[in-house]
């Protein structure tokens, strides 16, 4: 089986051998096709002129094109700009593209994906998931993953950035996965071999803005950017003004691009809450519904996942609905669970630190703590649609010195607390890579600007940081190399005593995942999830199912013991019928105290 992903921009195969060429160029005078076999470097020797359509794409057709062909466009007989839909650009968007044969690669697994209710995700960042930084490098790596029960790696994005490394959330060639990671049958391979493993594969999508290093758009093709909306980026894209047809294709394809071509499980679309589109159906909805049509007619179970501060709740759904998302990252779980933990309050967490606990709770019972930045008293979320973490690449990397939340707590059960009560809720979990063995290492912000930019972001992470660095300590430089290697893994952390035990406790989580909470997430009830205080730092959780079967989490979040008062009738009743799921520095007779840092879950029956 072999997948090569139609569409109507970037280079596609003609009938008889040849290639034709689509550049979406509105506002140039004039365009060509640059081609040939020069070397890396080298001016392209040949120049084909192309015709313009009245809808400002130009088209030009080569009748012998072989894959390894380079080209670019030069718009206007002086600016040489890659092709924004290359599918190869092997020396980076500043150099020519690469005719690829994406039909080429001969698919081994027949694969049909797994149903969400499967999924537990595990974040990895290509570039420092093993010192090589590649995606064979990291493939030798996935059957132990497998076999502690991930069933699903999410790739932080893969889109061409300028540089080498980064965290690769400034891409301006879409279609064109990095280079520095591999070729893009190497990144098919990998997707291949998860596959074989029983591993879905997730990439991370960003939609809502370009790289500021290598985005030639603004000079050509204009109308891919807003005139009236901003990002945090600056101007955000056009999704519902003039030309927002032809730039919601582009992006829409792009979706169906992963899925198709290289058989991704699905996408987690990056920080759609700086996305403004007032049209109806939004960019959003059209992406959802475009890819269902697809799921659909392939027969496989794909997934789409936001990343959305504003925690809109009508976007989620429990079962694949054109328009609706599978899932959504739960940063009010992170930010409650991390505040309850740490006592930080600055930035962000400022806003959950009058009672994270409380809010922990809510989010633990209700899916949200806030919605559209205000306190949330709209009715659940749908539980089974979020994905809760301690830790990702934002919630690690956006601190001064790329602490995991290991490195600030003061004890490694209060830790593996954190790590457990990620795992064993009705929610989807997500692992940071390396926080499933207690990995020491950092994961700073790191990306190879240079010039001006480069001296910005460096100047910007001052502004931002200084005052978190301690006397006699530097700000890590982002643009220096080393920022990266610090970030880079240390394997030999995973295989120590400590790492195996860390393992092995993330391995028997998942397990009780899959024996009990897997087989009723079905079931799982829209509302009725209750959350009792039982002590300043303790809480009793209850989920429940259809039949009237609960399961409960009795959790203590504090340093010392949690005085818990004698248990009432009807909970001593249900304690005699309870069945033990997973405990973690508890035992079943901890009834009038709960040890420091403790959890117990519980499946209660029916009566």
């Amino acid at each position: 089986m072999s997948t090569r992903h139609p569409m109507p921009f970037g280079d596609a195969p003609m009938q008889g051998g040849g290639r034709l060429f689509t550049l979406w160029a509105p506002a140039a005078r004039q365009a060509a096709l640059l081609h040939g076999p020069a070397a890396a470097g080298r001016e392209l020797p040949h120049k084909l002129p192309a015709r313009r359509e009245a809808d400002g794409s130009w088209h030009a057709s080569l009748p012998a094109c072989p894959p390894g062909t380079r080209y670019q466009w030069c718009i206007d007989g002086e600016l040489r700009v890659p092709d924004p839909a290359s599918r190869s650009n092997p020396q980076g968007p500043h150099q020519p593209s690469v005719v690829t044969a994406p039909d080429a690669y001969a698919w081994r697994t027949a694969w049909r994906g797994r149903p969400w209710q499967e999924l537990v995700f595990y974040e990895l960042h290509v570039g420092s998931f093993t010192p090589e930084g590649t995606y064979a490098a990291a493939l030798s790596r996935l059957p132990r993953l497998a076999e502690l029960g991930f069933t699903a790696i999410e790739l932080m994005p893969l889109a061409t950035f300028a540089g080498d490394w980064g965290w690769g959330y400034d891409g301006v060639l879409p279609y064109a996965p990095h280079p520095a990671y591999g070729q893009p049958d190497d990144l098919k391979r990998f997707i291949d071999e998860a596959h074989a493993l029983g591993l879905c594969v997730f990439i991370d999508v960003v939609y809502n803005h370009f790289g500021p290093d290598g985005n030639y758009l603004n000079a050509y093709a204009p109308a891919f950017f807003s005139r009236e909306h901003q990002s945090p980026w600056g101007a955000a894209i056009n999704f519902d003004r003039e030309g927002s047809e032809t730039v919601r294709d582009f992006f829409a394809h792009n979706a169906l691009y992963w899925l198709d071509e290289f058989r991704a499980d699905g996408l987690r679309l990056d920080a759609v809450h700086a996305i403004v589109d007032e049209s109806s159906p939004d960019i959003l909805q059209e992406i959802s519904t475009r890819v269902r049509g697809f799921a659909a007619s392939s027969g496989r179970a794909l997934h789409l996942v936001l990343e959305n501060d504003r925690n809109e709740a009508e976007r989620l759904a429990n079962c694949p609905r054109p328009g609706l998302y599978d899932g959504q990252w739960n940063d009010d779980f992170h930010h409650s669970l991390h505040v309850a933990l740490t006592q930080e309050t600055q930035g962000y967490y400022a806003k959950f630190g009058a009672d994270p606990v409380a809010l922990l709770a809510r989010v633990l019972t209700h899916g949200f703590a806030f919605r559209h930045g205000e306190p949330s008293a709209a009715p659940p979320a749908p539980l089974g649609a979020l994905v809760q973490f301690m830790g990702n690449h934002d919630q690690i990397g956006n601190r001064a010195f790329g602490e995991r939340l290991a490195q600030l707590l003061p004890s490694p059960d209060a830790a593996e607390l954190a790590l457990l009560l990620s795992l064993l809720t009705p929610a989807a979990p997500m692992v940071f890579m390396g926080d499933e063995f207690g990995a020491s290492t950092p994961f700073l912000y790191f990306a190879q600007w240079e010039g001006d930019l480069r001296q910005a972001v460096r100047e910007g992470r001052q502004r931002e940081f200084s005052h978190e660095v301690p006397p006699g300590r530097e700000l890590p430089d982002p643009c220096d190399v080393a920022s990266l290697q610090a970030s880079q893994l240390r394997w030999d952390e995973a295989a120590s005593p400590a790492g195996l035990a860390r393992s092995r406790l993330v391995q028997s989580a998942l397990q009780a995942r899959r024996q009990w909470l897997q087989p009723l997430a079905d079931s799982l009830q829209e509302a009725g999830h209750t959350a009792e205080r039982v002590d300043e730092q303790a809480l009793r959780i209850q989920w429940r199912y259809g039949g009237g079967t609960r399961i409960q989490l009795e959790i203590n979040l504090g340093s010392a013991p949690a005085a818990v008062q004698p248990a009432g009738q009807a909970q001593a009743d249900e304690a005699v019928r309870a069945q033990d799921i997973f405990a973690y520095r508890r035992s079943s007779g901890d009834q009038a105290a709960w040890p420091a840092w403790s959890a117990r879950w519980t499946l209660i029956p029916a009566p």
